[in-house]
């Protein structure tokens, strides 16, 4: 390397040092004091291994019964979920300046805390796979919704992710919610309630807000927001309702906006494509926009047969 060379290396590094010290949230400098995204992100499959034990396995292992297997992947989960525990902890304020001892303790029960929850996740996740099925004519079988519906996929971090949220454990779950926002395209909040039998047909484009209420038996299309009505606000609204409530036995089709923390959709309603719904909708009910005017223009170079067209009283759209 080049004395010339050398010297404006060293010009770029004094100059970096010296920007790092405004004290912003971006200049902190300690090294593994925040969560590892990528760990975090091998819990979520290692714990996917767990959720479907025949369709996910740990590659390493040739010859294993069940319960070696379950035991290998538990050991792993433990290791590294109680390990990144430790450090978000420190974001909580009580925990700030604890004691070593006290966030290792902490962060051991929290973590069997949450795995005891594994049962519950298994038996919401059974349902939701089934109301995949039987609502999808194009499911081949139930195992092609495991292995490639990215609805379930995120479903299932949502679950996995609700339960560490609910436990009052900070970052991680919003690191696997952004995880499967990313590889998915459907954004779900870690906070977000979720009832049985939830399926997301197609799914891109779908936010669902951190203070929703989903009951059972929902059905949600593609480009559907359940959201606030307004965030200016800011911080100052965190801890209040501002996410829609969904009863049991709802369909919302693609691209409906349903917004507010006061907005209730009744049971066994279905909201039609494209809505835009700020007050509550009573139990029943059927919710569309009127249809748009259709205009069919056609070229006089390639003359064809110009017939009335009939009106479809269809108001709502299935994909």
């Amino acid at each position: 390397m080049s004395h010339k060379l050398e010297g404006r290396i060293n010009s770029l590094v004094d100059t970096l040092i010296d920007d790092y010290s405004h004290d912003r949230t971006i200049d902190k400098t300690v090294a593994f004091d925040h969560p590892d995204k990528e760990k975090v992100i091998g819990i979520i499959h290692r714990l996917r291994n767990i959720i479907y034990p025949g369709y996910y396995k740990n590659d390493r292992f040739k010859l294993y019964t069940v319960r070696s297997n379950i035991a290998v992947q538990l050991e792993d989960i433990i290791h590294n979920l109680s390990q990144q525990i430790k450090v978000v902890l420190r974001y909580n304020p009580k925990y700030e300046n604890a004691p070593q001892c006290d966030i290792e303790a902490t962060a051991e029960e929290l973590t069997f805390a949450f795995l005891e929850k594994l049962p519950k996740i298994r038996d919401y996740i059974a349902t939701d796979v089934e109301a995949a099925f039987l609502g999808d004519p194009a499911a081949f079988n139930k195992e092609e919704i495991i292995f490639s519906y990215p609805g379930l996929f995120a479903i299932l971090v949502n679950r996995i992710a609700h339960e560490l949220h609910l436990l009052g454990v900070p970052l991680i779950p919003r690191i696997m919610t952004e995880h499967a926002h990313s590889v998915t395209g459907i954004d779900i909040h870690p906070g977000a309630s979720i009832g049985k039998y939830f399926f997301i047909d197609h799914g891109t484009g779908i936010v669902i807000g951190e203070t929703t209420e989903i009951g059972d038996n929902v059905k949600i299309y593609q480009g559907v927001t359940l959201g606030a009505l307004s965030t200016r606000g800011g911080q100052l609204l965190k801890n209040r309702k501002r996410h829609p409530t969904i009863e049991d036995n709802v369909t919302i089709y693609s691209g409906a906006s349903i917004l507010g923390g006061e907005t209730v959709i009744g049971r066994d309603s279905v909201i039609g494509g494209n809505a835009f719904i700020t007050k509550s909708v009573p139990a029943g009910a059927r919710v569309s926009i009127k249809n748009p005017e259709l205009r069919f223009n056609f070229k006089s170079e390639t003359p064809v047969q110009q017939t009335e067209l009939p009106q479809d009283e269809t108001w709502f759209y299935i994909i």
